[in-house]
């Protein structure tokens, strides 16, 4: 799923020299975390919902949206990384 491909369908670019790490995971983190805990905090503090309403909610909402920031960061983070160290990614 989260896996990038040797090279590009389009350009041809090699990209078996990236590196993006943990990058996506920790933006994932840090970005997502915030804005549910303060999501979390809004309800609580709004409407006073029983404890199993965070229990069922939170999940359900945190991993789709945990899954569908991933791709886009780590392509972000890809990118970035090209234009950045381009010639390191270019030789190889």
């Amino acid at each position: 799923m989260l896996s990038i491909r040797p090279s590009c369908r389009v350009c041809g670019l090699d990209l078996k020299a990236h590196d993006a790490g943990d990058g996506p995971a920790v933006l994932a983190i840090f970005v997502l975390g915030a804005l549910l805990i303060g999501g979390v905090m809004w309800l609580e503090f709004t409407h006073e919902p029983p404890l199993w309403v965070h229990a069922v909610l939170w999940p359900v909402v945190s991993l789709p949206l945990a899954v569908a920031v991933m791709r886009p960061a780590k392509a972000a983070l890809v990118a970035l990384q090209y234009r950045l160290r381009r010639d390191e990614m270019q030789s190889g």
